[in-house]
This record gives structure tokens, C-alpha cells and sequence, in this order.
């Protein structure tokens, strides 16, 4: 799977934006949300999310299925560095 955020910006670019991010709302994870190319998942107008820490991933999947509309009976996936996390977990813990 190729992610176009991670193919557009360099590693150095990233980790800088994210302890920009982290020194700004020390509450709050960095998060970024792609659809895999081919997807007929409705395209989301935001890639970029500051979540709480305590949200768990579960919580955060239900936030981005409403934010696009995505009807249950769709599937959606979260990975995180190629896995997928257990729901319980939260975002601080990934």
C-alpha cells in the first residue's frame, strides 16, 4: 500500500510537524487518515486530525465513519505501521 501523505513529505518534515504539533497540544495525538488508492470509500476533506489522548480507537473509527457518512454496512480499516490496533486501545497507547 502506498500512502500519499508519507510519498509527498520527507521523514525529517513529518517528525518536525508532529513535535511542533505535540509541543502546541501536549493533550492531543497527531493523527493522519488515508484511504487506500481504488477505495470506493467516499474521499475525506480532511486528512489531518488532533485527537485526544484518552479516545480509544474504536471511539476514533466511529468519529471517522460519521465524518464521511460511511453507512455500517461498509467496512473500514485503521493500520497503524502496517497492523491493525485492538479497539480498546487508546490513542496515547498506540
Amino acid at each position: 500500500m502506498k500512502w500519499m501523505f508519507k510519498e509527498d513529505r520527507l521523514p525529517e518534515h513529518r517528525c518536525v510537524e508532529s513535535a511542533k504539533t505535540q509541543v502546541k497540544h501536549p493533550d492531543r495525538v497527531p493523527v493522519t487518515v488515508e484511504k487506500v488508492s481504488g477505495s470506493q470509500i467516499v474521499d475525506n476533506d480532511k486528512r489531518k486530525y488532533l485527537v485526544p489522548s484518552d479516545i480509544s480507537v474504536a471511539q476514533f473509527m466511529w468519529l471517522i465513519r460519521k465524518r464521511i457518512q460511511l453507512p455500517s454496512e461498509k467496512a473500514s480499516f485503521l493500520f497503524v505501521c502496517k497492523t491493525v490496533p485492538q479497539s480498546s486501545l487508546t490513542t496515547r497507547q498506540l
